[in-house]
């Protein structure tokens, strides 16, 4: 239960040294979390904030190394309350039960480490089948006003239920774990006013698809996204949760909605009557929502009574179409006019809401004798939203049309997917209800094209089969051949029966006692989970002749530099996981993928290989990389692996932000170009040397020293806060904890 009263109290007692002035929301609460009452005004964008999180959860990928981290710690119990859920490690190949009892046997040792080490140190366990993380936070732990960290990037779908949900890597969970404050950089603070009412085929994803448009993939960072206006009150908490899950993908750090009585409905609707009772007493008292006359950084309105859909892709979730010019990109862009598959759920749009209004397009399709002409997969985000639409016969309808219900689970969202009956080599449309579409991230084929959209549309796809279809003017052909035109849905946000549990065993964790006589299991044989061992800490002195592995082109993201899929069983090994190191990255000097000159030897190889090989032969080296840099998800793996293979430092147009702090995290040092276009200047055979280490301070000048048959000299920038020059001396803010 949320203390309400004390957080308020917080609040008053941050800003009562200084001038009283409006707040946005998202200050509100960052500031009723602080460690120690601020001296001076923080500054957004630069000003560090040290904060004490509420709650801390972890998907079953990430907890592994997060685990592994806390467990050197010396810390005999968690902090704070925290979780561990159990969704990234079922496949998706035949259906919900043999998927999932296949993942039991398969993932067995890892479910044993992850259910022993939370028994061991006090945290909830979500066994496999329970549900995706976010859908099972936003139905136990998510409360307006309060602070969680997750350690997955869509962790912000909590702000649908006015929580303030950051996705981390797991280095800083393990620092909230730990008790000590976790460190934020001031975010702005993007406001968007919504005004207006959606109708149609319109939904709460066509909002996000269209801000992504607008921002891109980078118009978000270091900002938090802040809805406000009268439109906001006319969204199922639920809706808003969608919108805020998806606010990952244009590199914000969270996304927030102001308390609304949908809010008030669905914590009674979860059993959460008390907790609904005191976010209303605290709104009255003006503690969720921003003040009046407060100031956006920017602001963004959109109209939603004019909002149409939206179709975002291929290959990025920035690149958005208004449903009515789609059908005219697809024939300008010469893509096949066919749809091979059509996917709704994911942690993104698998409520309640959701499922009913795709059972009501259903319905309308066999009731004209009509089923679906694409593979149709629908996955649940939870085992309450499974056993209420198994109850309320919507999963029942969704078969009949064709579909299969798979785990509750992510599946093909994050690439547990094994494709069948589909040749990789072969250009293929997939339409989608995820949040992200990067090439290959699916089903591993880089030729299937991933548009993403609400999961209204993507079933209205699937009886078309079509690319160019558009349910709001055109028709489907009945069993008789007679043309008939899809309504659109307009089903309840919430269950009127009520939800539904489900099975005891999954729709409920397993409380963690925090017994120090449990043993963790770990077999020192096993190839999928390895005791970490401290980095070295830094030798006090500059980088000199570091060997630059790769200058990479275009989008880098967390999936180029540490891929997911099949290798999601190695992340708890890191010395196995290393082996996939930035193998999706483009080469700059050849434009190829995966392909790089090993200066030792003067041949071609792959870029893991040559990483290795210079780790073997005790050679520093570095990564020179294009805009936005490791965007994509929170995995702190795309900065353990280099550090582990002997990454000294990124330099980088710029970063994505979660990704820089797990560079920072593990003792890679983050650099940006002072000038951009320096990245050009990088050479292929590049040596590089820094000079400003040695007196390195927040915001202090480094130099880039670049030899091959030149030398010249590149200024550099880095966002090292004090704390954070601290861990990198230390090797690691892991090594400083323990050390403490």
């Amino acid at each position: 239960m949320p203390n309400y009263q004390r957080l308020i109290k917080n609040l008053n007692k941050a800003w009562e040294p200084l001038k009283q002035q409006p707040l946005t929301l998202a200050e509100k609460i960052l500031h009723s979390h602080l460690a120690k009452p601020l001296d001076k005004i923080p500054v957004r964008g630069s000003t560090y904030l040290k904060l004490n999180p509420d709650r801390v959860a972890m998907q079953d990928a990430s907890a592994q190394t997060a685990i592994l981290q806390f467990m050197l710690s010396g810390r005999s119990t968690t902090a704070v309350p925290s979780s561990v859920h159990c969704d990234h490690l079922i496949e998706a190949k035949f259906g919900a039960q043999k998927d999932l009892d296949a993942s039991l046997i398969t993932n067995k040792e890892i479910f044993e480490f992850l259910q022993s080490a939370s028994k061991r140190y006090g945290i909830d366990f979500w066994r496999p089948g329970s549900g995706i993380i976010h859908q099972i936070v936003l139905e136990n732990y998510a409360a307006p006003g309060t602070l969680l960290l997750g350690t997955d990037s869509h962790t912000p779908n909590a702000g649908g239920l006015g929580m303030l949900a950051i996705g981390v890597g797991g280095a800083d969970a393990v620092d909230v774990m730990a008790g000590i404050p976790w460190e934020l950089k001031a975010p702005k603070v993007l406001g968007v006013r919504l005004v207006g009412k959606l109708s149609g085929w319109a939904t709460p994803k066509d909002v996000i698809l269209h801000l992504a448009g607008k921002l891109t993939v980078q118009g978000g960072t270091n900002s938090i996204i802040e809805y406000f206006g009268p439109g906001v009150d006319t969204l199922s908490c639920t809706g808003m949760a969608t919108i805020c899950n998806m606010g990952a993908e244009v590199g914000a750090t969270t996304s927030v909605f102001p308390f609304t009585q949908s809010m008030f409905r669905y914590l009674n609707a979860t059993s959460r009557q008390d907790i609904a009772e005191n976010a209303q007493q605290a709104a009255s008292q003006g503690f969720l929502s921003a003040d009046k006359g407060c100031e956006y950084d920017k602001v963004i309105e959109i109209n939603l009574s004019e909002l149409e859909p939206h179709i975002n892709g291929p290959f990025s979730p920035d690149v958005s179409w208004p449903l009515s010019k789609f059908a005219q990109t697809v024939r300008e862009k010469g893509w096949k006019d066919q749809v091979s598959a059509s996917l709704i759920g994911s942690c993104t749009n698998s409520s309640y809401q959701d499922m009913s209004n795709a059972a009501f397009i259903a319905s309308q399709a066999l009731e004209k004798g009509v089923k679906a002409k694409t593979d149709f997969f629908v996955t649940p985000g939870s085992e309450q939203i499974r056993a209420t639409i198994e109850r309320d016969g919507i999963s029942q309808k969704l078969e009949q049309a064709g579909g299969k219900v798979l785990a509750n689970a992510c599946g093909p969202c994050i690439g547990q997917w094994s494709r069948l009956n589909h040749d990789p080599k072969e250009e293929s449309s997939i339409l989608t209800s995820f949040n992200r579409n990067f090439k290959g991230r699916n089903d591993g084929s880089i030729k299937t094209m991933n548009f993403l959209a609400s999961p209204e549309v993507v079933t209205a796809f699937a009886f078309s089969g079509k690319l160019t279809f558009n349910p709001a003017t055109d028709s489907l052909l009945d069993k008789d051949g007679k043309p008939f035109k899809l309504v659109p849905p307009q089903c309840e946000d919430l269950p009127s029966k009520g939800f539904s549990k489900g099975r005891d065993h999954l729709g409920f964790p397993v409380k963690g006692s925090g017994d120090a006589s449990v043993e963790v299991k770990i077999d020192p044989k096993s190839d999928r989970l390895q005791v970490l061992a401290p980095f070295k800490k830094w030798d006090g002195k500059e980088f000199e002749n570091v060997r630059l592995l790769v200058k990479t082109l275009g989008k880098c993201t967390t999936d180029h530099i540490s891929a997911a899929g099949p290798w999601l069983k190695y992340k708890g090994h890191l010395e196995n996981l290393a082996t996939n190191t930035l193998m999706g990255a483009t080469n700059a000097f050849n434009g190829k993928i995966n392909q790089i000159l090993n200066q030792v030897t003067n041949e071609q190889d792959t870029i893991p290989k040559t990483a290795f090989a210079y780790k073997k032969a005790g050679i520093p080296w570095a990564v020179v990389a294009d805009w936005n840099y490791g965007e994509g998800s929170a995995r702190e793996h795309a900065a353990l692996q280099p550090r582990f293979l002997g990454c000294k430092m990124i330099v980088s147009r710029s970063f994505a932000r979660i990704h820089e702090t797990n560079l920072k995290k593990q003792g890679v040092m983050p650099f940006t170009f002072q000038n951009p276009d320096d990245y050009d200047r990088i050479p292929e055979n590049a040596r590089l040397s820094t000079r400003g280490l040695l007196n390195l301070s927040p915001g202090s000048p480094v130099t880039l020293i670049v030899e091959s048959d030149q030398k010249i000299e590149i200024p550099l920038v880095h966002t090292m806060s004090e704390d954070q020059i601290e861990w990198f001396k230390a090797g690691s803010a892991l090594n400083q904890i323990a050390q403490q």
